[in-house]
């Protein structure tokens, strides 16, 4: 997609080498080409975010949403359920582990938990980045989002604190929503959240239950 690699370079770079690593991928296992070619791309996007976030001013942010702003649903949607799908992928390769080693069951579970916390990790810095887009973007003369002690200019860090309270505890933090649409996308985070949270319980539990027996 010509519009991904214009207004989303980031993650149109990880998804390439996502795609490259999966395809070369010394296994046979289609199951397994996947979530390897998933998690280089789902880690080298994180990477590069980090990098941003740690960069990135307030303008820099507010430029940067500008561009993003075409296709910015399309792209949270095709992230969100490409996540959720990692998810469904990982009980098979799971399932398929029963039977191994215990050596062999480590590396499945190793590779499970990189999975599954990759994914979630994924999930709050893209709609981290959609909050900022919708910030920056939003022509009303209130702010979409009211920040405590009155800021106005966030960066990514105080977007990161707003998308990751709404991943850990499925609620707002001190940050008012102040728009419908915004509290749209926070009712989708708080749902997607509670499902992968709901996850990560379950495949504890069968990790778990797969060591000791």
């Amino acid at each position: 997609m010509p519009f991904l690699a214009r207004t989303h370079p980031r993650l149109s770079s990880a998804t390439v080498l996502g795609l490259a690593v999966g395809i070369l991928a010394p296994v046979d296992a289609i199951l397994s080409k996947v979530l390897i070619g998933w998690n280089a791309g789902v880690w080298t996007y994180l990477i590069l975010m980090f990098w941003l976030t740690v960069r990135a001013k307030a303008p820099d942010v507010k430029r940067i949403a500008e561009i993003e702003d075409e296709n910015a649903g399309l792209v949270l949607l095709m992230v969100c359920i490409a996540a959720l799908a990692s998810l469904a992928t990982i009980t098979f390769e799971l399932t398929g582990s029963r039977d191994l080693q215990t050596a062999g069951k480590l590396l499945h579970y190793g590779f499970t938990a990189m999975t599954v916390i990759g994914s979630w990790l994924l999930i709050g810095v893209i709609f981290s980045v959609h909050y900022a887009r919708l910030y920056y973007t939003w022509e009303g003369k209130e702010p979409a989002l009211r920040f405590a002690e009155g800021l106005t200019t966030p960066n990514y860090w105080d977007f990161l604190y707003f998308s990751f309270t709404i991943g850990v505890a499925v609620q707002t933090s001190d940050v008012g929503v102040a728009t419908r649409q915004l509290r749209k996308i926070v009712l989708a985070q708080s749902l997607i959240g509670f499902l992968f949270n709901t996850a990560i319980l379950g495949f504890s539990v069968n990790i778990a239950a797969g060591l000791f027996n």
